[in-house]
């Protein structure tokens, strides 16, 4: 197993919610983290605070991340606010409802600049520099709608189905300096304004009868960081979901 303390980590999405719980693995792992947002300012510097706290440096990033140039401005702002990155957990995400009849052109352009883009062109900025360095950890966040259709999310699933896709083909591309892997969640983290019979609903779904929390997947998160034996999997966290009769 590898040591990733006083590595240096980008997390987009990294400040609120379940990007907030993976920022936080990387600073329990005594890495640097720079925990990039769009709109979560206030989230953003309340986790690089949280950061700092467990004894390492923290800044916080803003950018848009639906454009290629945008990645590039984030990648490129993360190694000279850290003096280079290491590792790239690559979080954000949008998850817009939509059955096939209901998504129009701009909507799937969105879903898929967020979700595949982003990461794409991150690992390609990213990456030169993990390889020179002979030392690189590429985590993104797929989910187990890129493993199963959800006939409500229909873009979401195809967005999700090509990051597993993307994660596989930069794992053949980068190694063997560059591992990369996914991690797929279930029901880790439900959204704020789910009703009591919400959360009924998707722990019956799983074989452990139980919804997840966020430290579920930072705890698959620090795994991948520090195993070196291990790359272009995908790590479902669900509770056995996938495996429900």
């Amino acid at each position: 197993m590898s040591d990733p303390e006083g590595r240096r980590a980008l997390v987009t999405g990294g400040a609120v919610r379940l990007g907030r719980s993976l920022s936080l693995a990387c600073a329990d792992l005594g890495m640097d983290v720079a925990v990039h947002f769009n709109t979560s300012a206030g989230g953003a510097e309340s986790t690089a605070v949280a950061c700092r706290a467990r004894g390492v440096h923290a800044v916080t990033l803003q950018g848009d991340l639906e454009t290629a140039d945008g990645n590039r401005r984030v990648a490129e702002r993360a190694e000279e606010e850290l003096g280079g990155i290491d590792v790239l957990v690559a979080s954000a995400s949008n998850f817009i409802p939509g059955a096939l009849a209901d998504v129009d052109e701009a909507t799937f352009d969105r879903v898929l600049a967020v979700n595949v883009k982003s990461p794409f062109f991150l690992a390609q900025a990213l990456a030169p520099g993990m390889a020179a360095r002979g030392y690189g950890r590429i985590v993104n966040m797929a989910d187990v709608a890129g493993l199963e259709p959800w006939p409500r999310f229909t873009a979401h699933c195809v967005a999700k189905a090509a990051v597993i896709m993307l994660t596989r083909a930069l794992a053949q591309a980068l190694a063997p300096n560059v591992l990369v892997n996914a991690i797929a969640p279930g029901p880790v983290l439900m959204p704020e304004d789910s009703t009591p019979e919400q959360v009924e609903r998707s722990a019956a779904k799983t074989v452990l009868g139980r919804v997840g929390s966020p430290d579920d997947a930072a705890g698959a998160l620090r795994y991948l960081l520090t195993a070196d034996y291990v790359t272009g999997d995908v790590l479902v966290v669900d509770g056995g979901r996938m495996v429900r009769p």
